[in-house]
């Protein structure tokens, strides 16, 4: 691997080549992901304007009600944090709020999603990641600037995740331990040697499970921004015929995702449901079990643009994270 002109980074024993072209802001992150200690990741990040928040020892589980919703950029808060909990694994929510989105390769139980992410590297549409993480399951977490509002998703038929607004990673030098008592560390691993750009989530998910973009036109595009209740009323009320609970039940889901609590849910998207017909009874039902779906997801995961052609910004395609990690 050929890089421009560099400064030697020394990170977790490694000697990492850094870019001399890379921007302030993922110069403070590679710091930080290369602290000695989670406290010094935690505290370099936060001086850097990222928000972090923590996770119980050993595990990717929030640490503090409102989990990634409620992480914080003020020192003195992150230093408490740590003092009551000094063992706790630092993490990130992704998005707009901490100005980068990750694409989440998993690796387990027999099952890779190094072919698909290697197939959208050839397209393209993954090739503008700043750098590149291993997590303690052997996969890897590819690090984009962000750059617009997107929500998070999961391929399951391709093993692959997008981490944008609504979401959150656990960052280095966390570690893990799984149920079956295995255990690792997330270690940053390699930097890109060009510029960044972001990742069209949108395009990329399309490009993995092309079922999903028919699937999802006979929804309205809905961001985690723009869920709220109101607008997603509207759309059940225009939708008298076609579904109904079953509709209610998918905007109930995205309310959750957006943050909405259950008593604004009930009111607004209950009361459009029985314009439309829905019993109130049923009504409540489906929104109720749309919090009990959701609502996990949401905890866990805190779970368009035409595809490029060519490599963006141009020149030579970077080199493949997964051949530097395999």
């Amino acid at each position: 691997m050929r890089f421009r002109p560099v400064v030697g980074v020394s990170v977790a024993g490694m000697d990492i080549r850094q870019p001399a072209e890379l921007d302030r802001r993922t110069r403070a992150v590679v710091a930080a992901f290369g602290a000695p200690s989670r406290l010094e990741s935690a505290r370099l990040l936060v001086r850097a304007g990222v928000p972090i928040f923590p996770c119980a020892p050993g595990t990717k589980r929030p640490r503090i009600r409102g989990g990634f919703r409620s992480a914080s950029a003020d020192l003195a808060v992150v230093e408490g944090w740590w003092r009551r909990w000094p063992d706790a694994n630092v993490a990130m929510p992704t998005g707009a709020v901490s100005g980068w989105d990750v694409v989440d390769v998993d690796l387990h139980d027999g099952a890779s999603g190094r072919p698909a992410f290697d197939a959208s590297l050839a397209r393209g549409l993954t090739s503008g990641w700043a750098l590149v993480v291993r997590t303690p399951s052997d996969g890897l977490h590819a690090y984009y600037p962000n750059a617009s509002e997107q929500s998070c998703w999961t391929c399951e038929r391709a093993h692959v995740d997008f981490r944008s607004d609504g979401g959150y990673v656990v960052v280095p030098p966390s570690h893990v331990v799984y149920e079956d008592g295995s255990a690792g560390d997330y270690r940053l691993t390699v930097l890109a040697d060009r510029p960044a750009s972001p990742v069209d989530g949108t395009a990329l998910r399309t490009f993995l499970d092309p079922a999903w973009a028919q699937r999802a036109a006979r929804f309205p595009a809905v961001t985690a921004g723009s869920a709220d209740p109101e607008r997603l009323a509207a759309w059940i009320a225009a939708h008298p015929e076609d579904g109904r609970k079953r509709r209610l039940f998918w905007a109930a889901c995205r309310a959750v995702e957006a943050g909405c609590d259950l008593d604004t849910t009930l009111m607004t998207l209950g009361n459009a449901a029985l314009q439309v017909g829905v019993s109130a009874r049923v009504a409540e039902s489906a929104i109720r079990s749309a919090f009990r779906h959701a609502s996990p997801r949401v905890a866990s995961s805190a779970t368009g643009r035409p595809p490029h052609s060519t490599v963006p910004g141009g020149g030579r395609r970077p080199e493949h994270p997964t051949a530097v990690i395999s």
